[in-house]
């Protein structure tokens, strides 16, 4: 399969999000998002980052969009896939699969 890496970006924090009591961390969200879409789609390359909001980045584009969660815009953690929004909070695979299917992955 000659399709571009998919890439998915995880945005959170150390700290549970205050209306995300009970969710799962960011960064757990982050190790089974990575776990689920790798079952999925077996031998389909994809990019996953987690982003850590507390730390200082040189990418513009993410910047902004921790500016947003940290105004409280968003919630986290925060999945993009593409620079496209997928999820905030408490993260659903349903919708990170069809992103993911909309961009030629293929369940296995």
């Amino acid at each position: 399969m000659s399709q571009k890496p998919v890439t998915i970006e995880v945005y959170g924090a150390e700290i549970i999000c205050a209306s995300c009591v009970n969710a799962p961390s960011s960064k757990d969200t982050y190790e089974w998002l990575e776990a689920a879409v790798s079952r999925k789609y077996p031998g389909q390359p994809f990019s996953i980052t987690y982003i850590d909001i507390e730390q200082e980045t040189a990418d513009s584009r993410q910047i902004e969009i921790i500016e947003k969660i940290r105004e409280d815009e968003y919630f986290y953690p925060l999945v993009m896939i593409e620079n496209e929004m997928i999820g905030e909070g408490h993260i659903q695979l349903k919708p990170v699969f069809n992103a993911m299917e909309t961009h030629g992955y293929h369940a296995g």
